[in-house]
């Protein structure tokens, strides 16, 4: 597969700095594909001069005219789906069809929506004897995952565009492919030299450099809560602003009055989706202890059908952590009803979808992120226990919850502490704040909310 050996910045591709590169390995066969230059702190600072020095006429660029770019943009990503979709299946081992549907689509749906919303912001409004005025924080250091490669990328750099911010992008090593066609789609959509820019590079190399940089107004990172710990201190010495959406271990609590069967099954669906690499995926099942049962055989079936359909873990490493909590899950007790730790193929990062029953909410399956293709089933005694085992963790990304009264479920999930919360099955919402509680993250993405984490507020009294 076809990749830039440079860096894109200041509106051209650029030879890297250093010597060093990356391969990008395709986890479904463990072939290398590509290799990408890995960038240095001084490809960074090349990056980070050209946004600043980028800065002042896209910040005084009118609305209208960034909404054009952003319009521009989404029609290039649309065009270009087909390619898109074959690029992560490639780096990242998704099916076909679901980066065809999801990785290819959503960042099309998000880019339109911040071409709407660059164009119908309310940048300036009155209060009393007083002008408040938004205008762009300034340079922003996106750092993104390798789950979900260009909805990650998009919902970060497209906010930032359409606040009047600049951009240094560095992707996940393990999915760089598709932030390069990312560039060139920016390029292609007419936006100006330096406002976007992208290094490729490793997370201790070119992510910290990235961090660290003095010209850097906001760190906007998806990732592991660990990770995001490190960058909110580093970032906090400085006083620099962070946005950051970390990890979780969300709930799918099923009330008695339920469809159980729709509700078991949609959930292990959301569970298997990208073979589990999705920081919202309700990775506990709550059942009440009179369905608890049949809950787990219907969990266990469907789980079953994934076993041919599902996509590799992203890399060896990642493979080899998920097999350790499931050995982890039977050595502390939990009952085994589909899957294991033993891998379903000779070659690939693969992992058996695999369903835990017996689990107790202490166990290390119900409170750590996996990150691949496993569920724990638990069991509940009435809804405040139900309550109680859906708030016990440390994380608060998302939920779900399941009732044959909809104002039933609504209500147990405002006592979630959590900051999304599925009612019935309720689909993704691209223009719906996302974000969590607790340690799952600080700030929102995607929508007014995504917009308002790139702006500050100035007041004028008059």
């Amino acid at each position: 597969m076809k990749a830039h050996d440079g860096m894109y910045i200041e509106g051209e591709w650029r030879p890297a700095t250093g010597p060093d590169v990356i391969e990008v390995v395709n986890p479904a066969d463990e072939q290398v594909i590509a290799r990408v230059p890995a960038g240095t702190a001084e490809d960074v600072d090349l990056a980070v001069r050209a946004a600043r020095a980028a800065l002042p006429a896209w910040a005084a660029t009118a609305p209208a005219e960034r909404a054009a770019r952003l319009a521009a943009l989404r029609d290039v990503l649309a065009a270009r789906k087909d390619e898109i979709a074959e690029t992560v299946t490639a780096e990242l081992g998704s099916p076909l069809k679901f980066s065809q549907n999801v990785h290819a689509a959503v960042p099309v749906a998000v880019a339109a929506s911040y071409a709407e919303l660059a164009a119908t912001h309310p940048f300036e409004e009155k209060a009393g004897n007083s002008t408040v005025h938004q205008e762009p924080i300034g340079v922003v250091a996106a750092i993104t995952p390798w789950n979900y490669p260009l909805h990650q990328i998009v919902a970060k750099v497209a906010p930032a565009l359409a606040a009047g911010c600049t951009v240094v992008l560095k992707p996940a090593e393990d999915t760089p492919l598709v932030a390069q066609l990312f560039a060139e789609a920016v390029h292609e959509a007419g936006v100006p030299a330096g406002v976007f820019n992208l290094v490729t590079g490793l997370g201790p190399v070119a992510g910290q450099a990235l961090v660290e940089h003095p010209d850097v107004d906001l760190v906007s990172f998806t990732g592991s809560t660990a990770v995001g710990r490190r960058i909110g201190a580093s970032a906090g010495a400085a006083l620099k602003k962070v946005a950051l959406e970390l990890g979780g271990k969300s709930a799918n609590v099923i009330l008695p009055s339920a469809d159980l069967a729709k509700a078991v099954n949609v959930g292990v669906a959301n569970v298997m989706s990208n073979s589990g690499q999705t920081c919202s995926a309700w990775t506990r099942m709550l059942v009440h202890r009179d369905q608890y049962d049949e809950a787990v055989e219907l969990a266990a079936a469907a789980a079953a059908k994934y076993g041919e359909r599902i996509g590799p873990v992203v890399n060896a490493k990642q493979q080899a952590r998920v097999r350790g909590y499931i050995e982890k899950g039977v050595a502390e007790g939990a009952r085994l009803v589909a899957g294991g730790p033993e891998s379903p193929r000779e070659q690939g990062y693969f992992v058996a979808p695999t369903v835990f029953a017996d689990v107790t909410p202490d166990m290390t399956i119900a409170q750590e992120e996996i990150f691949g293709p496993v569920l724990s089933v638990l069991r509940y005694e009435d809804e405040e226990d139900a309550l109680r085992i859906a708030n016990g963790t440390v994380y608060g990304l998302a939920g779900a919850v399941w009732a044959g009264d909809e104002s039933e479920a609504v209500a147990f999930a405002r006592r979630m502490d959590t900051g999304q919360v599925d009612i019935n099955g309720g689909r993704f919402n691209p223009v719906a704040p996302f974000g969590g509680y607790k340690q799952s993250g600080v700030g929102r993405e995607l929508g007014s909310h995504g917009l308002a984490e790139y702006l500050q507020t100035k007041s004028l009294q008059f």
